[in-house]
């Protein structure tokens, strides 16, 4: 396999990163922050990318891809630092890890890589790592609807699923029941989590990934409501409800007719 070299703007940010953390002479912000305060520019940076890749806009992919790898160098930086480990590392660890994951590439065994052969290597994995549950290493910081499917997911490989989308719709049916009676707040709020988890596992049913799925119907709510605003101008809060109804019907169907 022919070694990649070693890219000199790698390098060149790799060193900006170090001045920037220097304890004489680098940047009082950057010095004073550590994995914890990172952590959330790390997640945001990762959703202006996902973000960039919706809106087609490579040149804005590019900066922001930047802005992801910096994230990485950062922690790496912070790391080594502490002894832990450095970026080489890094890169070494995803790089193991992506040989082990494609055996039909690189260990010489062929065949295919379905979802099947997938799972069961990083089930494996799992296991080296003293993972017992089938519920480990689902990430907490994950956006709650995917880590809903996440969960559900793994949990149906075990058998702990209904057989076709009908057990997750009458349970749709019996959660709002419990929402609309609950009493406290606390109980209300406890019941409109297991209305959305059973959305969640009925929309997974149908193949269909909820946090795309969202994502979509929030686009197009944007969408029409900015349509409805432009169309009624500076009257459209003193519009009535029935009004506002009507005028979004009115974009909804020119959006249909398009």
């Amino acid at each position: 396999m022919n070694e990649v070299p070693s890219s000199p703007q790698l390098q060149r940010l790799l060193a900006i990163m170090a001045r920037l953390r220097d304890p004489q002479s680098g940047c009082e912000w950057d010095l004073a922050q550590d994995f914890a305060s990172i952590a959330p520019y790390t997640i945001e940076e990762a959703y202006e990318v996902a973000d960039a890749i919706e809106r087609g806009d490579m040149v804005e992919l590019r900066d922001e891809l930047g802005d992801l790898l910096l994230q990485v160098v950062f922690h790496a930086r912070m790391a080594e630092e502490a002894g832990l480990f450095a970026f080489d590392d890094v890169a070494r660890s995803i790089s193991d890890k992506m040989e082990a994951r494609h055996p039909h590439i690189f260990g010489g065994e062929g065949g295919t890589m379905g979802e099947t052969r997938w799972e069961n290597l990083k089930q494996a994995e799992r296991a080296e790592k003293g993972m017992a549950s089938a519920l480990d290493g689902v990430a907490l910081a994950l956006p709650a609807l995917m880590r809903a499917q996440k969960l559900q997911k793994r949990a149906a490989r075990t058998g702990f699923d209904w057989p076709d989308p009908k057990g997750s719709e009458a349970k749709i049916i019996e959660e709002i029941e419990e929402l609309n009676t609950a009493s406290s707040q606390e109980d209300k709020v406890e019941e409109a989590g297991d209305l959305l988890f059973a959305a969640v596992n009925f929309v997974r049913a149908h193949g269909i990934a909820a946090e795309d799925a969202l994502r979509a119907a929030n686009a197009k709510f944007e969408r029409r409501f900015r349509a409805m605003e432009s169309r009624a101008g500076d009257a459209f809060a003193e519009l009535s409800l029935d009004q506002q109804e009507a005028l979004w019907q009115e974009v909804k169907r020119d959006e249909e007719t398009v």
